[in-house]
């Protein structure tokens, strides 16, 4: 167990509850093969999705792009045994600099990890394992000029992670963070990239030079509405980045998907039509996806 968020959680005065009364406090969590992390924060952004932040090990060390498994405790047995823990693949959100690590998350009702992970709060421990991995990085591609990000829902948890990296700025002289939800309340994070990035003292000249935000909404009203592969194919998507191309160019053009089963497949679909190269570890490509995601 991390001895950090061990003495973290025994610091913690004793947890109050909104009328300000004091509520038992939560059993640390012991685990031998995967390091227990404190939580710092949690944000709600609707009924649906939430992010959170949670305690970085000093060892732990990732690519912009890969994930990590997380999760908790299993629910304890009528006799009194613990039952195994409930883990998932989250993407890192945060930029491989930061000091703590950032995901974000769908809400499911009834979902066997999502159900409990939607009640954290700042000071609880989490489980989470020793190692990423994943194939959405940099060294998963051949050298272009373009990267696009494609995303739905929390698909665009990785690209949070990859649109703060500045060697991507090097490795590319433009990144399209490309951003489809059903509701515009469901566009988490747009004010980080209309606002906070294009503003920050480190990454704002970057950010406002070479990174195009598209977000997109397929249920209602906006300025951009559509699928990802309707603005692939009617153009929009590259009209919008700037570009004068009417589709990809396996020349220059690399590209990674993130988010429904449908939206990749179909996308992936449509990069093989027009020559790209689906790319991994081993073998960088055109294009990546995350196989861990998809099935």
């Amino acid at each position: 167990m991390n001895d950090m968020s061990m003495g973290a959680l025994n610091d913690v005065a004793p947890a109050q509850n909104t009328e300000g009364q004091a509520t038992e406090a939560k059993a640390p969590i012991v685990s031998a093969t995967h390091n227990v992390e404190t939580v710092l924060w949690v944000k709600h952004w609707t009924d649906q999705y939430f992010s959170f932040g949670i305690t970085r090990p000093a060892s732990f060390r990732f690519r912009s792009g890969e994930f990590v498994m997380i999760g908790l405790p299993g629910e304890a047995k009528e006799d009194g045994t613990q039952g195994k823990p409930i883990l998932r693949a989250y993407s890192i959100a945060s930029p491989s600099y930061a000091e703590e690590l950032e995901f974000f998350s769908i809400k499911v009702a009834d979902g066997p990890l999502t159900s409990r992970l939607q009640k954290i709060q700042p000071g609880d421990q989490i489980l989470m394992a020793k190692k990423p991995v994943g194939t959405l990085v940099l060294d998963a591609l051949l050298p272009g000029k373009r990267l696009f990000l494609l995303g739905t829902g929390t698909g665009l948890a990785p690209w949070l992670s990859v649109a703060r990296d500045p060697d991507v700025y090097d490795a590319f002289e433009k990144v399209i963070v490309a951003h489809c939800v059903r509701e515009v309340r469901d566009l988490a994070y747009r004010e980080m990239f209309e606002h906070d990035l294009p503003n920050d003292e480190l990454f704002g000249e970057l950010a406002r030079e070479q990174l195009s935000y598209l977000p997109t909404v397929t249920r209602e009203p906006f300025t951009r509405q559509g699928r990802i592969t309707d603005l692939i194919q009617s153009g929009r998507l590259f009209a919008d980045a700037g570009l004068s191309q009417i589709k990809f160019d396996p020349a220059e053009d690399r590209i990674m998907l993130c988010g429904s089963m449908a939206m990749i497949k179909d996308v992936a679909h449509m990069l093989e039509a027009q020559g790209l190269k689906e790319g991994s570890n081993s073998e960088p490509g055109d294009f990546v996806l995350e196989r861990a995601f998809v099935g």
